[in-house]
């Protein structure tokens, strides 16, 4: 609402403008609206709303990203959202580095892919931690082998379903990685003018450092884009109860593998005696073959069982269950 002014300071107004003290020309000036250029070039599709919301969806995909990535590389990784820009798609493939590491994405149920660029050095700290290295960068940026771009892939698809929970407050993703791709002249999944939004991740394994950056292209979230915006995406996280959310984490649970192990027996033997055990040797264990055996559930005893067969691999019958007050 604009402010009203009271008799005294319109009398104090007309007062200076008689006086010359304020010069009308000056204020009709000033009132006129600033005209901006506007260029058809780079349509304005992306407001900063959306890049606001498209923040918060992946500072939540970068937390995920620090707790699963270690599963694979057995070392601490940080992940955070370092900027988010529009630029067209042209911009974005110019600035690449050849070799590059670029995952294809179908952004199923949307129509279109959406391409996840991971920078080459993150890439070979990764390749070498998988390897058993220390998960250093290489010393002379090359290009990347067959096998190496295999190894790359798996790691892409793990980055790559990680993407659906970020993303379930606004629709429900079943993303597939089409390709991946060394070279960035194989990448043009949409027009050079087009314009896209890029979410620029920073990732640090060890003391490496580097970025992986997600385009987004704007005909690939069209349909969506009304609700990418911070008002839906809230509502959304708030009609969510308790009850639903912890049904959900007992669903991701229920998908966790986790080891298990039959022992048949242990034994006891002499440093001289494994050492000149030979083909043919019988080792004797503390069981006799009709006593039951114990599973084990990770490093916990869970159950007793009975060794068997089904079809051609060895299997157990499960006989009892020991409970956690036993």
């Amino acid at each position: 609402m604009s402010d009203v002014l009271s008799q005294s300071e319109i009398d104090s107004l007309l007062q200076a403008i008689s006086t010359g003290e304020l010069d009308v020309e000056d204020m009709k000036e000033s009132a006129e609206k600033q005209v901006k250029n506007y260029d058809f070039k780079r349509p304005a599709k992306f407001s900063k709303e959306h890049l606001r919301t498209l923040e918060i969806i992946f500072e939540h995909y970068g937390r995920l990203l620090s707790t699963n990535l270690p599963v694979y590389l057995s070392r601490n990784v940080q992940v955070s959202v370092a900027s988010s820009e529009t630029v067209t798609f042209s911009e974005f493939t110019n600035a690449l580095s050849n070799p590059v590491i670029l995952g294809i994405i179908n952004f199923q149920p949307l129509q279109g892919n959406i391409i996840m660029e991971l920078s080459s050095n993150i890439g070979y700290a990764m390749l070498d931690r998988m390897l058993g290295g220390e998960g250093k960068p290489l010393d002379k940026v090359r290009e990347f082998s067959e096998i190496e771009l295999s190894i790359l892939e798996k790691i892409m698809v793990a980055c790559m379903h990680l993407l659906r929970e970020p993303w379930s407050n606004v629709i429900e993703l079943d993303p597939y990685l089409e390709r991946i791709e060394a070279n960035p002249q194989f990448a043009q999944v949409i027009a050079p003018n087009e314009m896209i939004a890029i979410v620029v991740l920073n990732i640090k394994i060890g003391d490496v450092e580097g970025f992986m950056n997600i385009c987004l292209p704007y005909i690939t979230l069209e349909d969506i884009m009304e609700k990418i915006n911070t008002k839906f995406w809230f509502s959304t996280m708030q009609e969510m109860e308790d009850e639903s959310y912890q049904e959900n984490i007992e669903a991701l649970i229920r998908h966790v593998d986790i080891p298990i192990k039959a022992v048949l027996g242990r034994s006891t033997i002499s440093v001289a005696d494994f050492g000149n055990i030979q083909v043919g040797d019988i080792i004797r264990l503390d069981r006799r073959i009709e006593d039951e055996l114990d599973v084990y559930v990770g490093n916990i005893k869970k159950f007793s069982a009975l060794p068997g067969s089904n079809k051609e691999n060895y299997a157990v019958r499960v006989t009892s269950v020991y409970r956690e007050e036993e």
